[in-house]
């Protein structure tokens, strides 16, 4: 099963801006009708309200946090019949081995439970509607390299894009043959706010991540990762790659990770980290 985009109704949360806001795009797009969340209440409206001069009556939005369960009820709610999810909200937070337990609880919140909540939320009904001889649902992650291979500087980042990664392919593993379509992005380096803020940042541990991601591959536009994406879904393939590098990084990873830890290793020392 691969999800038509047109006509279907799909929820997109950390839309207010970024690849959250492209997907939002391409769908509408290719006639998607859209609900969109993001924790920025007053940019999420902005973004609403721009989506819906080019697309009018088929954009929604609901303020909140992707970590909470009642925000994503309610998300669910606006779209009536879901057919689609992409959990794509997410933070970039603590470095080092400084990172705080803050730092590391709201990574786990945001980059790996978000998506277990919408899956909870979702999932059982694609199925049963799957088994009543309807059409399923999609889930889609946004998780990173950083999930395939590593993020220097961020083991916050490192470790719960890991996690989303796992837990995408446990979905597809459990639920694939059933009526549920997964798939998880992971791009490099993406052009959103993100990158900018990380780019002049002063902590150390911060700038040697961010200048990995720019030096291992050119940072592509949010609309490019929103391409890949639906192109994925579209296919029916489990991994979105924007950086099609990445693809090739992780099975050497996977072919010889001694070599290969030793490789990020040197590429860690001539970024002067």
């Amino acid at each position: 099963m691969t999800l038509d985009v047109d006509g279907a109704v799909a929820v997109v949360t950390g839309a207010a801006s970024g690849i959250g806001e492209a997907l939002a795009q391409r769908l509408l797009e290719r006639g998607a009708t859209v609900v969109i969340g993001d924790l920025d209440a007053s940019r999420l409206e902005q973004t609403a309200a721009r989506l819906d001069r080019d697309h009018p009556g088929r954009v929604s939005h609901v303020a909140g946090d992707a970590s909470d369960a009642d925000h994503v009820a309610a998300l669910a709610a606006a779209g009536g019949e879901v057919d689609a999810f992409f959990a794509n909200a997410g933070v970039f937070t603590g470095f080092g081995l400084d990172a705080t337990d803050d730092e590391w609880a709201l990574s786990w919140d945001v980059n790996v439970r978000s998506h277990v909540l919408a899956a909870r939320a979702l999932v059982p009904g694609w199925i049963e509607r799957a088994a009543a001889g309807g059409m399923g649902g999609c889930f889609v992650s946004t998780a990173s390299a950083a999930g395939l291979l590593t993020q220097l500087g961020s083991p916050t980042y490192a470790t719960t894009k890991h996690a989303a990664v796992g837990f995408a392919e446990w979905l597809a593993a459990t639920y694939g043959d059933r009526g549920l379509q997964v798939v998880c992005a992971c791009p490099m380096g993406v052009r959103t706010d993100m990158l900018s803020e990380g780019t002049t940042t002063t902590d150390a541990d911060a700038s040697l991540g961010m200048r990995s991601v720019v030096s291992a591959g050119e940072p592509v536009t949010a609309l490019a990762v929103a391409d890949a994406v639906l192109d994925a879904v579209e296919a029916g393939r489990f991994f979105a790659l924007p950086h099609p590098e990445v693809g090739t990084m992780y099975a050497r990873k996977a072919a010889d990770t001694d070599h290969w830890i030793s490789g990020m290793q040197r590429f860690r020392t001539s970024l002067g980290g």
